[in-house]
């Protein structure tokens, strides 16, 4: 038949299945017109509320199909926190494993609790209230639950104008828009860290603050499906959950206070990994090292320029063409040892680069991987490859039971302490996870049967998900901005050992990895402290390891960007140990930018600089000012080392972040709810950093109160107004300290951390307008996983009384040599040389001066 007839023929058939799908189209429906549910034997106990849910009408099917019978629970936990959940009857739609994020405990008589839940049986709703001041915290009334099988939508209100903040992994405004905006959550690699878009991790929770009671709450909505949050005001203000999957599982915590909420929060994550010492330090790498004889220039060069380096760092460029666990023709095994070797004797330190995928070729890591049975399989059995560095790859699956043991296998061969790399702490990428294909990936050829498997695989009762639902194109399309759920990452429609779906878990990946890398670090070096720095995160992720920020853009809107990215991370999820890429990562870093973003990074718990290959380099010795910057942002960084290392201790001892937005020290102040660019450093210290491109001078924010200038060491005073500082060169930062501070710090700096330890201290004292003031001092031997001594010590001043007080366990011959008394003249320092084994008291009055 000629072509033109063919495709004639063609055009007409679907024409006509056109008008025939019209004609019996569905009429387009809204989750408004949904019926919702209705509420029965609803039982409240001292602890509980229990009830059954029913589909109060004809089935919606909005997205897939409704579910008609759930259960509702409700459970005081601890006076602050409260889980409710709604749930299938059956309990097979999928949760989270309590393996992969354990769930806290707990119980507690309802009387005793700071929140209040109360159930409206037909249409159910839920309302959440604070006792004390009658608040709604959240309430699900005026908009029905709907609960399908590849698509829930919960929606609560809101006041007005609402403070909110969390719900990352983004770079949008600190405080979160309240109309029009999207939250998508969804693990993808996503260069360039762009605006309004999923990033690499997902933190589905929330900070909202009240202004008018001053009062804060958390909600954590603990499900690792895809999702879209709305946040509007087209119909009353609302924020509303559309998720592709699990169930609703919802943590409230009570505050009241901002700093209550974050540490009520780390109850549920579990406390976040405390760092080494030496994770502190300043750090160096790049993608684009072409050898080992280059990285060992870059150590000498900054030895040269007399700017200390840490711990010197390696991209992907040592791989043998990428491949994990093997060194290139460039990175030959003995120069690589002769190089960490020497880092060693200086204590300076070394890490690499590690990613999940594994190359499909054959060498001896993916051939042990394969014997293992520790990769994720197609419903073939056979592994499921896609493409990332090395070409194509096949990639672990960590439900497997086999797989922590072939991935602590392989750090123990190629870390090895003796024979192989002797790494002093690692870095994961790609574990989102990341694949360069666009779906379907053309390594797979055979059509899947994934989900015709999954149906033989789970069974009632498993808490693994449903059968027949479509795990590669769901109805409901979240706004994944790399377009469908499995492009640029693992198909969706995969199983993972156990029947767990790549659909459910596809968020849990980098953590998963995070917690096995972390264990496989432990089993190299049992009783040194691991320091692993990831970049894809999931709820609970701080607990195991680090986060950079992800390959940023050297450019002046992502220098700013930084700072409210940082904050998510440690004041909100409980991540402390993170921070960007010092100058930038993607593209060409300007002199001037790389200057000031020196000076800034210093105050990021994780300071590293980082570019990509091909960009100009951007070492810190490489242009004059950037070198004087660096020189200048160390010392006061390494002076005030211990005073930041004891506010990462105390948030992994109670979740208090070293690290925090203003609005929670100024829960009162309204000005300070939105401001982004200001933060604390420690309990003490707002950097308030340059933020023109073009200017020497900076407008901030300073609340009521006693400050001093951290450099001037004289006072200002606040009046919750901003004032402006000019003529600020590159090598510099405003740093005030609040009224009522005592700040440890070392006399002086040092080249190495090392070193550092071995200088004695000095008080900083800004006392409030009463004559008061305090602080505190962590003291321990900077690496153990177990410590056999620890010192932790307050310090007061009453007028003119100074004491020190608390344990004196850690074992040092170090004095606090001096105090140095700010005030509203010049400072003055005293001569004290009081040692760290016992408690003292001085009057400082009576003290020599220096």
């Amino acid at each position: 038949m000629p072509a033109l007839t063919t495709t004639l023929l063609q055009g007409l058939l679907l024409l006509g299945s056109s008008f025939l799908q019209w004609g019996n189209a569905v009429p387009l429906r809204r989750a408004d017109d949904c019926p919702g549910y209705k509420a029965s034997h609803v039982v409240r106990s001292d602890n509980s509320i229990t009830a059954d849910l029913t589909l109060a009408g004809s089935a919606c099917n909005l997205h897939s199909p409704d579910l008609t019978d759930l259960k509702f629970l409700a459970e005081w936990q601890t006076d602050s926190r409260l889980h409710v959940m709604i749930y299938d009857k059956d309990e097979q739609v999928y949760q989270i494993p309590d393996f992969v994020v354990p769930r806290p405990s707990g119980s507690l008589n309802s009387d005793a609790s700071l929140l209040d839940v109360s159930v409206e049986e037909e249409p159910f709703s839920l309302t959440v209230t604070r006792k004390s001041n009658s608040e709604v915290l959240f309430s699900t009334k005026g908009s029905n639950l709907v609960f399908e099988t590849q698509y829930l939508r919960l929606r609560t209100s809101l006041p007005n104008n609402p403070y909110l903040y969390g719900l990352g992994e983004h770079t949008d405004s600190l405080r979160l828009p309240t109309s029009n905006y999207v939250r998508t959550l969804w693990a993808r690699d996503a260069g360039a860290v762009p605006l309004n878009t999923n990033l690499y991790g997902t933190h589905p929770v929330y900070f909202e603050h009240r202004a008018d009671s001053g009062l804060s709450h958390g909600v954590l909505m603990l499900n690792s499906n895809g999702m879209d949050i709305k946040i509007s005001n087209d119909n009353g203000q609302y924020l509303e959950y559309n998720m592709i999957g699990g169930v609703i599982d919802l943590y409230f915590m009570a505050g009241p206070l901002p700093f209550d909420v974050a540490r009520e929060y780390s109850e549920i994550t579990e406390k976040a990994a405390m760092m080494p010492y030496w994770g502190l330090g300043f750090h160096q790498c790049r993608f684009g090292y072409e050898s080992i004889g280059e990285v060992a220039a870059v150590v000498a060069n900054y030895s040269a320029a007399g700017i200390p380096l840490e711990t010197m760092w390696t991209d992907i460029d040592y791989m043998d063409q990428y491949k994990v666990f093997t060194l290139g023709q460039n990175f030959p095994l003995v120069e690589v040892r002769d190089l960490v070797s020497d880092l060693h004797s200086k204590h300076q330190h070394y890490i690499v680069m590690v990613d999940p995928a594994v190359a499909a070729q054959g060498y001896p890591s993916y051939n042990r991987g394969l014997e293992a049975d520790a990769f994720v399989k197609t419903s073939a059995g056979v592994p499921w490859k896609g493409e990332v560095w090395p070409g194509t790859t096949v990639f672990p699956d960590w439900f497997a039971p086999n797989t922590q043991s072939y991935w602590d296998s392989e750090f123990a061969t190629f870390f090895d302490k003796d024979t192989g790399v002797d790494i002093d702490a690692l870095w994961i990428d790609m574990n989102e996870p990341s694949s360069f294909c666009d779906f379907p990936c053309d390594q797979n050829k055979a059509a899947s049967a994934n989900i015709r498997s999954l149906q033989r695989r789970q069974n009632n009762g498993d808490k693994k998900g449903l059968p027949n639902r479509d795990l590669l194109f769901p109805s409901y399309e979240i706004q994944n901005a790399a377009g469908g759920l499995s492009n640029k990452t693992a198909q969706t429609d995969l199983i993972h050992s156990g029947g767990w779906t790549e659909y459910d878990t596809h968020n849990l990946y980098g953590t998963m990895m995070s917690e096995a890398s972390r264990n496989s670090m432990l089993k190299r070096r049992p009783d040194k402290r691991p320091m692993v720095i990831t970049r894809s995160t999931f709820v609970g992720a701080g607990s195991y390891v680090g986060h950079w920020l992800g390959d940023n853009v050297s450019a002046w809107d992502q220098y700013l960007t930084s700072i409210r990215h940082l904050l998510q991370f440690v004041a909100f999820f409980q991540v402390p140990m993170a921070g960007a890429d010092v100058c930038g990562f993607l593209n060409d870093a300007t002199e001037h930018l790389c200057a000031r973003w020196t000076v800034l990074g210093a105050f990021y718990p994780f300071y590293r600089n980082h570019n990509v290959a091909g960009a100009r380099s951007q070492e810190a010795y490489r242009w004059e000012s950037v070198t004087a910057a660096a020189k200048k942002a160390i010392d006061l960084r390494y002076k005030l080392l211990d005073y930041i290392y004891t506010a990462m201790h105390k948030q992994t001892v109670d979740g208090t972040p070293m690290l925090a937005p203003l609005w929670m020290h100024y829960p009162k102040d309204g000005n300070t709810y939105a401001i982004e660019t200001q933060f604390f450093y420690g309990p003490s210290l707002m950097v308030n950093p340059v933020t023109q491109e073009s200017s020497s001078s900076v407008s901030f924010y300073v609340p009521n109160g006693v400050w001093y200038d951290l450099f001037t060491r004289k006072a200002v005073q606040g009046a919750g107004s901003t004032i402006t500082y000019s003529n600020i060169p590159d090598t510099d930062i405003p740093v005030l300290v609040h009224g009522g501070s005592i700040v440890p710090m070392r006399l002086e700096s040092a080249n190495t951390t090392r070193a550092l330890r071995d200088k004695p201290f000095e008080l900083l004292i800004a006392p409030e307008s009463d004559g008061t003031a305090s602080g505190s001092l962590y003291l321990d031997d900077g690496e153990s996983l177990e410590q056999s001594g620890t010192s932790e010590i307050k310090f007061t001043l009453s007028g003119s009384t100074l004491k020190a007080e608390g344990t004196f366990g850690f074992p040092t011959v170090l004095q606090i040599k001096s105090v140095t008394m700010m005030g509203s003249g010049d400072a003055q320092s005293y001569e004290l040389n009081k040692g760290f084994d016992d408690g003292w008291t001085v009057n400082v009055g009576s003290l020599k001066k220096l």
